[in-house]
């Protein structure tokens, strides 16, 4: 096949700033070839409008101006010399590597419970109030579930919650086996759902109130054919 004539994208240069395009980046390639510094800066100005044009989002930021011309800077290679309105970018600054943070190795050995409901359970386990000891139990063991549901998305044994959290708490927060674990985290028999259905029970049903003046329209109704006989109509 004769390729005389044909080039392909991927044989070009790399573009420095896609959202320009490649021929915004040639224009700009072309700029120190221009010998008077004059119509080169005019040269320039005119390259920053088109850039405008192909990346409009840029001016939603309030110093768009100043980031054009340092996207001029880089695209050129930092070799570029017009009266520019602002200072030309370093280039070390613009290619070094900003610091890597690192990672957290907090070793956690039940993950999907989380690191704060751990230290939530830590400090739980410090209450030397039995009562309210008992309370936070119920409380985080009802977290506890949620949490398992959300990361596992299946169905878990209220068991499995009630030796983890006895683990975690070093043997502080135990709760009965025989107890059911509420979504909301309740003790059994002081949730409010079960409230609620007690309440919902509790209610008397509304006795149905027969329509009258439906009943007094109806001619096979007995009050109808009464009431017909003392109007003279029957």
């Amino acid at each position: 096949m004769d390729r005389t004539g044909l080039t392909y994208n991927t044989e070009k240069e790399q573009i420095v700033i896609s959202e320009y395009g490649r021929c915004v980046q040639e224009m700009i390639k072309k700029l120190p070839e221009i010998e008077d510094r004059e119509q080169r800066t005019e040269a320039a100005k005119y390259i920053i409008s088109v850039m405008v044009q192909m990346n409009p989002s840029i001016k939603q930021s309030s110093d768009y101006e100043h980031k054009l011309w340092d996207h001029l800077y880089m695209i050129s290679g930092y070799n570029l010399d017009v009266d520019s309105p602002f200072a030309p970018p370093i280039p070390v600054e613009q290619q070094s590597k900003p610091q890597h943070i690192g990672y957290q190795n907090n070793d956690i050995k039940y993950g999907h419970y989380g690191q704060y409901l751990i230290k939530m359970i830590e400090a739980a386990s410090q209450e030397e109030n039995d009562e309210v000891r008992e309370a936070l139990a119920y409380s985080l063991a009802g977290q506890m579930k949620r949490d398992y549901l959300e990361w596992n998305k299946s169905v878990v044994n209220d068991q499995v919650i009630i030796d983890d959290l006895k683990n975690l708490s070093g043997g502080r927060l135990v709760i009965s086996d025989e107890s059911k674990l509420n979504s909301n985290g309740d003790q059994p028999g002081k949730g409010q759902p079960q409230a609620k259905q007690q309440q919902q029970q509790g209610k008397k049903k509304k006795k149905k109130v027969p329509n009258l003046k439906a009943n007094m329209n109806n001619p096979n109704n007995p009050a109808y054919k009464k009431r017909m006989q003392e109007l003279g109509k029957l």
